[in-house]
Formats: C-alpha cells, sequence, structure tokens
C-alpha cells in the first residue's frame, strides 16, 4: 500500500529463504516492527511529518549546475554597490548576503527571541539572495552532464538599475544583458538545449526588461534572442508569458529554524487584532482619479475601524516597524497596484497574518501560483476596483464576514507563511521549504518536463 513520504518499507535480510517477503517498517530511519505480507497495520497520520527528513532521493527531481561567470555580471556589482543607484549607495542594502541590515526598533512588536530573524530588507536584493542559496543547494553538481538545470548567477536588476533613470542612453540599459548572452552562446550546454533548461534570476518587475522601442522604459533583455528560451524568476511577471515565473519579493522575516517559522506562526495566531483593515501607502496626486486616494478616504472615513500608515515622502521605505504593526493589529490589509500590478507590501502583510484585500487580479491571483493557496477566496478578498470607485464601502464588505470565517482565512494565510518568506541559512531550514526551495523544486521539475517527447529543443 502506499505510505507516507517519511516511512519506508526494506526486506528484512536476516529473514530465512521461507521468510523472503518478510519486511521490516522504517520510520525516520529507524526499525518500528517486522511485517510478514498478510501484516495489517496503521500509521498515525498526526505524526509531525513535515518536521522529519525523506528516506527517498532528495534530488530526485534532478540537479543544478552553477555557471562560474566572470565577475563583471554578479561579484563587481556587488562591489561596486555605491555606484547602482543614482542617488544613494546600495551597499546597506544588499550586505549579509542580500538580507540587508539587521532590523532596529522593533522590541515590543515582535517576540525579542525572534528579533535576530529580521531585516529591513531591500525588495530587489531577490537576485543575491536566490545566488548564495543555489551555491549551497544540497542539489548543486560540479558535473553539467549530470545536470538537469543550469542556473545562469547573472544580476540583471542591479546591472540595469542604474540606467533606469537620468540620461543614460538604450545602449546604456541594454549592454549588461547582450554581453551575458554573448558569453552564454558560446556554452556547450546551452547551445544543446537553446536554453530550454536554463534559468535565471531577474531581482526586479519584468516589465523593467521588456522596451519595445527605444523611448520606452527598461531595458529590452527579456526581448533579445537568446533569452527567449530561458526561465526567469521575477518579482512580478507577465502573465501571458510561460518562461516568466513570479516569485516573493523578499520581506524583512528570515527565519533561522523551523523553529523560529513554528514560533512566528504562533504568535501571529494569537495576536490580538483590535483593527478591522489597515491601508499603508500613499496617494499620488500626480495620477488622475487616483485609486490610493479613494482607498486612504475610505480607511481615513472607516470611524476607527481602519488604520492608516501614510507613506507619503519616504516614510515606508525600508527600516520602519510602523508598517509592521499595523499588519499585526489589522484583520484585514487593503493592496491595490503598485507602480505596477504587484507590491511587496502583499508579502509584508500576509507575513504578519493579516488577510489581503485585492483589487486588480494581476496583483497576486496571476503572479504567485507556486507561492499561494489554489483557492484565492481562502485566503483573500477580491473587491473589483470600479466597485470601490462607484462608491462600494470596503468597510461594509469586510463586515460582512464573520469572525469564524476571518479565523479560517487567516490560518490559510499562516499556513503558507513558509512559502512566502526567505530563510536566513544559505543550506536552508532543516525540514520547511521556504520560499526559495518552492521556486527551485517549480524550476526542476518544469525541466524534467522539457525532457519529454514534444518539447521544441527535443
Amino acid at each position: 500500500r502506499e505510505l507516507p513520504q517519511n516511512v519506508a518499507l526494506k526486506r528484512d535480510p536476516n529473514a530465512s529463504e521461507l521468510q523472503q517477503r518478510r519486511y521490516i517498517l522504517y520510520y525516520e530511519n529507524k526499525q518500528l516492527l517486522h511485517l510478514s505480507p498478510s501484516s495489517t497495520f496503521f500509521i498515525s497520520m498526526a505524526a509531525p511529518f513535515h518536521r522529519l527528513t525523506s528516506v527517498s532521493d532528495p534530488c530526485s527531481s534532478g540537479r543544478i549546475f552553477i555557471y562560474n561567470l566572470p565577475p563583471v555580471f554578479n561579484q563587481e556589482l556587488l562591489d561596486n554597490c555605491h555606484e547602482l543607484d543614482p542617488w544613494n549607495s546600495r551597499c546597506e542594502a544588499l550586505s549579509n548576503g542580500g538580507l540587508g541590515r539587521k532590523a532596529t526598533g522593533l522590541s515590543g512588536v515582535v517576540p525579542e527571541e525572534l528579533i535576530p530573524a529580521w531585516y529591513w530588507t531591500d525588495q530587489f536584493a531577490m537576485e543575491v539572495i536566490y545566488h548564495n542559496r543555489i551555491l549551497n543547494h544540497k542539489c548543486r553538481t560540479m558535473e553539467p552532464d549530470s545536470a538537469t538545470a543550469f542556473y545562469i548567477p547573472f544580476y540583471a536588476g542591479l546591472a540595469v538599475g542604474k540606467y533606469l533613470w537620468s540620461n543614460y542612453t538604450t545602449k546604456d540599459r541594454d549592454k549588461y544583458c547582450e554581453m551575458i548572452l554573448d558569453w552564454v552562446r558560446d556554452e556547450p550546454y546551452w547551445n544543446r538545449s537553446d536554453g530550454w533548461d536554463h534559468f535565471t534570476t531577474m531581482g526586479r518587475i519584468t516589465w523593467d526588461f521588456r522596451r519595445s522601442k527605444n523611448e520606452d522604459w527598461g531595458s529590452r533583455c527579456i526581448y533579445m534572442p537568446g533569452m527567449r528560451n530561458i526561465t526567469r524568476l521575477l518579482i512580478e511577471r507577465n502573465p501571458w508569458d510561460y518562461f516568466d515565473v513570479g516569485v516573493p519579493y523578499p520581506s524583512g522575516f528570515h527565519p533561522r529554524s523551523d523553529s523560529d517559522i513554528f514560533q512566528w506562526q504562533h504568535f501571529v495566531r494569537n495576536r490580538q487584532r483590535d483593527t478591522l483593515f489597515c491601508f499603508a501607502g500613499a496617494p499620488r496626486g500626480a495620477v488622475k482619479n487616483d485609486f490610493r486616494g479613494l482607498l486612504l478616504n475610505q480607511c481615513i472615513n472607516a470611524s476607527g475601524l481602519c488604520r492608516v500608515v501614510d507613506c507619503a515622502g519616504t516614510r515606508c521605505s525600508n527600516g520602519t516597524s510602523a508598517i509592521l504593526e499595523t499588519f499585526l493589529d489589522s484583520d484585514f490589509c487593503l493592496q491595490p497596484r503598485g507602480d505596477s500590478f504587484t507590491r511587496r507590501s502583499i508579502f509584508d502583510c500576509m507575513v504578519a497574518g493579516s488577510i489581503p484585500v485585492f483589487f486588480w487580479h494581476r496583483t497576486a491571483y496571476l503572479q504567485y501560483q507556486w507561492f499561494l493557496p489554489n483557492d484565492p477566496k481562502s485566503y483573500s478578498v477580491f473587491i473589483h476596483r470600479n466597485e470601490v470607485k462607484n462608491g462600494t464601502s470596503i468597510q461594509s464588505v469586510l463586515q460582512r464576514y464573520s469572525r469564524e470565517e476571518v479565523k479560517k482565512m487567516r490560518e490559510k494565510v499562516i499556513e503558507f507563511i513558509p512559502k512566502i518568506i526567505y530563510a536566513k541559512p544559505e543550506s536552508g531550514l532543516e525540514s520547511i521549504k521556504d520560499a526559495f526551495d518552492v521556486a527551485i523544486d517549480g524550476v526542476l521539475k518544469r525541466n524534467k518536463e522539457h525532457e519529454q517527447p514534444g518539447y521544441k529543443w527535443k
């Protein structure tokens, strides 16, 4: 019969010739009992199987080969971090392996023993975090012939970030991507598949790499022929491009162990929340019919049931506890689109155990399918933006949910917290899979699918 992943049957080496069908049941590599072919047994599914190590091959989905790129594509960008932004140094934001500076001002906001697991992580540091983790991945191989997937550790987001503003030319914005594609096209394993078994991280939104015309924003990296077949991990994807995969924005919580996650889940589950909903953001005065302005007005007029964090200026930049505390105190958090369809605030909100309220399907539902529950209604509320524009009261919609319904939705949010955070250990957690693990498992799975007959490169 089918056994849980952490349970295995092995032939008894001491069985006589007449007992060759006798087996031993193993649980977490420990012998439990002997079984004959006629044995009937039961396994308690109340046992915490998620804490145990599987006896199966941890790399059954495949292995990863990491290209050793010239430093200009990654390390030199970090070494020259003070040049990556036209206005400010990026060195502090990219320190600690991409986690950024350690969080301060959290005493009394989060449990004291969990404060060391918090950092003021930059939303664009994803490439650095992933690179450090892959270097220590249990399924990394130094033999390319045995690889299922080939990782290109190019910091595309850092490379283009400097050139998105001011008077830089389109040539400036495209040069790094052109350089990396020229380099990788000389690699035999690239040519074998035309890039179908390759993947990379691009730590910005997809639209920063999709310039159609010279006068438009961003680089044209994704439109370059060599990039066409590469699986691209981005914090916001184009929902209609198979090779774009949306991964969670880095948030501030980076657990050091499974225990940190369990303790945090317990904390947010039992948190006393005295506010129905909240909104952290700033109105866009220059935007006609600014939707954020509508949300702010509804929140302000909600008779004390809504809490506002006004993010005008730089008040909500990385390095403040005000947003975290607001999310911890609220049942729901309003999540309109940001400068693009997504925003980091979605993940800050959910990590705090608050239930997100969306107004665009593309803000989350069409973005992070590998990381969020399949049923949007199980963990979030959707109110179409046009309903809000036509006068629908957000307060009234949210008040219709019973305490039991809110509790059930919050529990689903809490259940998925491990899948939307990035753990601190570069080797990962003991047994829980975080966002990085989910992303890499997904890449390996789709590359296995690419090996099947019918795919282009086969």
